[in-house]
């Protein structure tokens, strides 16, 4: 995830840096593969985590509910993301038919970058699963002794 998003943001500003050299005659070609390029790291890194890491750390009996409200917000963010970028990268001079003035399309590549180094920085919030089982990272081994103790100390001694 780290790789992705670090070469996500790489490439975005590798587009909008140049970006005068990327809208010359004969340079769109090389445009769209250096966006490719974003879109590879984005399934190679935070896109395969997507399912990956809600498997891992929600507790087991509301897993499923949890794993199903993390994939719909995620799908109402690639929604969001979509339909900002088309209208924030609209021309400040001459947008396209029905849309408003945006900030462009470099300023909107600019503020992916920055996104994308966003991405970056939160992933080191996401709690490691490495070595540790699922009833480790959600806390349920410790919920299930704490639950344990509390039943022998209710349970009378059969001596």
């Amino acid at each position: 995830q780290l790789m992705g998003f670090f070469m996500m943001t790489v490439f975005m500003l590798g587009l909008a840096v140049p970006y005068h050299h990327w809208t010359t005659p004969g340079n769109q070609i090389g445009f769209v593969v250096m966006y490719g390029f974003t879109f590879f790291f984005a399934n190679f890194g935070p896109n395969a985590t997507t399912f990956v890491v809600p498997a891992e750390i929600f507790p087991a009996r509301l897993r499923s509910t949890c794993h199903g409200i993390s994939a719909a917000a995620g799908k109402a963010g690639a929604m969001i993301g979509a339909f900002g970028f088309l209208y924030a990268a609209q021309d400040r001079h001459k947008p396209d038919a029905g849309y408003r003035p945006g900030i462009g399309v470099l300023n909107s590549l600019f503020v992916l970058a920055g996104v994308n180094l966003l991405g970056f920085m939160f992933t080191f919030l996401v709690p490691e699963a490495n070595g540790k089982s699922l009833e480790e990272m959600s806390g349920e081994a410790q919920d299930n002794e704490e639950d344990q103790a509390r039943t022998a100390a209710v349970q009378p001694s059969m001596a």
